[in-house]
């Protein structure tokens, strides 16, 4: 059964995005820093279509989520900061469902990726992208609002932070919109490198 995961950069007081942000700022001010980890390593950069970059455990750990992915849910407001720089062939190569308020006809881009709008809630996203996933998992790569909810209703199975040493001070927190009440989840990988620690955690 697909599994499903999300994952997502975090700074050391709990912003995923910092202030300010928005179609034309999509990372927030300084939010940007929260990602430069990644750019340089030749995982991340096969799905953009770049070419070289370093092989080494957090190229390993970013290389794991991208092979497990079978398709992808994420939230409007991600779709809209992302799609201009994502392009015509997005980095995700898989079916994505976007929860969304507004309707949307689906955009097929190159590469494999179509994009679904969902208007009936992320519980249907959810089942629509279990459904196309191909024996895969479903990742969830935000935006903090869509990780929330399926953690508050216990729809989530793991989450991988990675979290940067830096302070943003404001901005967009993840768990923020979480019910209130006490939630146990287990640590079950911890892997540390000078730019970025990655937590794996599961949900039960």
């Amino acid at each position: 059964m697909a599994q499903v995961f999300a994952e997502i950069s975090m700074s050391l007081d709990g912003y995923i995005a910092g202030p300010d942000d928005g179609v034309d700022n999509p990372l927030g001010d300084h939010g940007e820093r929260l990602h430069e980890w990644v750019y340089g390593l030749a995982s991340w950069r096969a799905p953009h279509g770049l070419t070289g970059g370093e092989q080494n455990r957090d190229a390993e750990v970013v290389h794991e989520s991208v092979e497990r992915t079978g398709s992808v849910v994420m939230g409007r407001r991600m779709f809209d900061s992302g799609e201009g720089p994502w392009g015509d062939e997005p980095p995700f190569h898989a079916p994505v469902f976007v929860v969304t308020h507004r309707p949307a006809e689906d955009l097929v881009k190159q590469g494999g990726t179509t994009f679904h709008f969902v208007t009936e809630g992320v519980e249907e996203a959810l089942r629509r992208a279990k459904e196309v996933a191909g024996g895969k998992d479903v990742s969830v790569p935000g935006g903090a609002q869509v990780i929330d909810q399926l953690l508050g209703a216990g729809l989530l199975d793991a989450l991988q932070i990675h979290l940067v040493p830096v302070l943003l001070g404001g901005g967009v927190r993840l768990f923020d919109t979480l019910p209130a009440g006490l939630r146990e989840l287990k640590a079950t990988r911890v892997i540390a490198s000078p730019d970025v620690t990655h937590l794996r955690l599961h949900t039960a």
